[in-house]
């Protein structure tokens, strides 16, 4: 299985592209973020037309997250366990469209945008945070219940978990969201939680996102955000990643590239001696 993660701010805007890369690439499954549409409104059919089965969430012109997958995609849901909503001042909490998990030829996948934060004063930061830590106990409850589940979390994080993971200069430790100590323990606690980073180990360097502004792609003034995350039956059958740093550079690109990784769930069975 070649598993990609991508967010792709607005898919109706770039769906020929994003089609393109799925097929160039043999993508056999595709968790997208940021496609900014209603369920209804995206762009189903260019996507069947190239082979995938597609599940979509979103509400407005804001978050939604979708997965495309050649396999059918089976026990489709769009929260998890505990996830909590998002109120303005005064208004009830409401959920938003920034979870879809759904299994793929028995790999339990999910798209993931997890909340920006906005300011680290701002009540969206704390939103983040008890976001994050519903989905931490999400994963254990999961993982407790079924050890053995190859199970991935993938998506936009919003979240550059070390340092060598920012490369913005605009991004400033104790002034700045993404890299706030909080925010850093959160993702390492999704870590502790039984999960594993399966692509830094094969692609130790390289952002996968750019502000549009101030020529920040030219300058490689990038951050790592987006993230592959796999339980230990995950982990184990990944046989390479990559990050495709070309889809931030042509026509109208994404301020974010596809992160990707090659799954071989019988290369275990590549090591047992034959007996005679």
């Amino acid at each position: 299985m070649r598993l990609a993660t991508w967010n792709v701010n607005s898919v109706r805007a770039r769906v020929d592209r994003v089609v393109d890369f799925a097929v160039r690439e043999h993508i056999d499954v595709l968790a997208m973020q940021e496609i900014k549409c209603r369920t209804d409104q995206f762009p189903y059919e260019a996507f069947a037309d190239a082979g995938y089965h597609v599940e979509a969430y979103g509400f407005s012109q804001w978050n939604g997250v979708a997965i495309a997958s050649r396999s059918p995609l089976s026990d489709v849901e769009t929260a998890f366990t505990g996830m909590p909503g998002f109120a303005k001042d005064g208004e009830q909490p409401a959920q938003e469209a920034r979870a879809i998990g759904a299994t793929v030829d028995g790999v339990r996948v999910w798209s993931l945008y997890v909340p920006n934060g906005r300011s680290l004063g701002d009540p969206h930061y704390h939103y983040k945070l008890d976001w994050l830590a519903a989905l931490e106990d999400h994963v254990r409850e999961t993982l407790a219940a079924t050890p053995d589940l190859p199970l991935a979390l993938v998506g936009d994080f919003n979240i550059a978990p070390t340092d060598a993971d920012n490369g913005d200069p605009a991004v400033v430790q104790g002034f700045s969201t993404h890299i706030s100590p909080p925010e850093r323990d959160a993702f390492a606690a999704l870590e502790s939680a039984g999960l594993t980073d399966v692509v830094r180990p094969l692609v130790p360097t390289g952002y996968t996102y750019w502000d549009y502004k101030q020529l920040r792609f030219p300058r490689n003034e990038g951050m790592r955000i987006d993230f592959i995350l796999g339980s230990p039956a995950f982990a184990d059958a990944v046989a390479g990643a990559e990050i495709h740093r070309n889809e931030r550079k042509g026509k109208a690109p994404s301020d974010h590239v596809p992160v990707v990784v090659d799954l071989d769930f019988g290369a275990a069975d590549d090591d047992v001696p034959m007996v005679f």
